[in-house]
């Protein structure tokens, strides 16, 4: 594979719905980057970024293929493969929303096929470029116990899945960046509120070097969270990835100190999608990349089917 380092990287999207109009606009704005065209099924939502952007909007996947180096898949998760494999044999790279797929066979189908044609895929899991994982990156070392809490009201886009692979799959991601070690148990309870599928969810991650990860998630909420708290020997950590704030308590001599966490606010989705075109250029390997989204996606298909497996008895 050779890297891209001169003329711009030239960009599709593929769904421009309500996430993938911030993908246009993003590589739009980005000085390495052209934003070629679009492919969506809805005639608004196509006019709306075509006209925003300067942009030309496809006909089939096969000209978006043809036209793009690059190309972010931010379609339901449902058709992430059926959209994923046809761009990689025209020999795009890929950032692929999270979750990866759909079901683990989809995943395997996509990793080969991306080492077939020798192609960068990124997944989505978009936490691991906020300012806050990389305060947490630097700050937690041998985490013995974190809680995760994400919260959404309810909104019909994204429940051809439950809130585990729509929400809980990013702190299932960030625990397992955080514990840097293999999990050893996965305990997990679910309720259907209002889709046909769980959406309020409870997973408890035991990693085999001891640390312990509860993970809340919900779709039916009245307000918007996500936030993480860390417990490790030197002190205690509380962020919120939302607001990218946060505080920390360490020890000292004299007790217990409090302190602000130093966190540079920026854009989490322009900053993915920056990486993603380095990575692209410099034909380097993403954060975020296949065998990443495939792990976490396979714990979030374990803690689904706990949470089924519940409801029968």
């Amino acid at each position: 594979m050779t890297a891209n380092t001169e003329s711009q990287l030239a960009c599709g999207v593929a769904g421009v719905g309500y996430l993938g109009q911030h993908h246009a606009r993003i590589y739009h704005d980005l000085e390495d980057c052209e934003l070629i065209g679009v492919l969506e099924p809805n005639d608004e939502a196509a006019n709306a970024a075509c006209e925003a952007y300067g942009c030309r909007r496809f006909e089939n996947l096969a000209e978006l293929g043809a036209a793009c180096e690059a190309v972010s898949v931010v379609a339901p998760t449902d058709l992430h493969a059926e959209l994923a494999l046809p761009l990689l044999e025209s020999g795009c790279h890929l950032l692929v929303e999270k979750p990866l797929c759909a079901s683990l066979e989809e995943a395997e189908t996509i990793v080969a096929k991306a080492r077939e044609y020798g192609r960068i895929v990124q997944v989505g899991h978009i936490e691991h470029y906020n300012p806050v994982m990389t305060f947490l990156e630097e700050a937690v070392s041998a985490p013995r116990y974190l809680t995760g809490e994400r919260l959404a009201p309810y909104q019909p886009r994204g429940t051809e899945v439950g809130v585990v692979l729509d929400l809980m799959i990013h702190d299932v991601g960030i625990a397992m960046a955080l514990a840097h070690s293999p999990i050893e148990h996965l305990d997990a309870i679910g309720v259907r509120v209002l889709s046909p599928t769980e959406d309020i969810a409870n997973a408890r991650l035991t990693f085999a070097n001891g640390c312990v990860a509860n993970l809340n998630a919900s779709r039916v909420s009245e307000k918007k969270a996500r936030e993480i708290r860390v417990f490790q020997d030197s002190g205690y950590l509380s962020l919120d990835f939302m607001n990218q704030k946060g505080h920390l308590i360490t020890k000292s001599a004299t007790g217990l100190e409090r302190g602000e966490v130093p966190v540079e606010k920026g854009e989490p989705l322009a900053l993915e999608l920056a990486s993603f075109a380095r990575c692209v250029r410099l034909a380097d390997t993403p954060k975020t990349d296949l065998d990443f989204g495939k792990s976490a996606l396979e714990v979030a298909l374990e803690i689904t089917s706990l949470i089924h497996e519940g409801w029968k008895r």
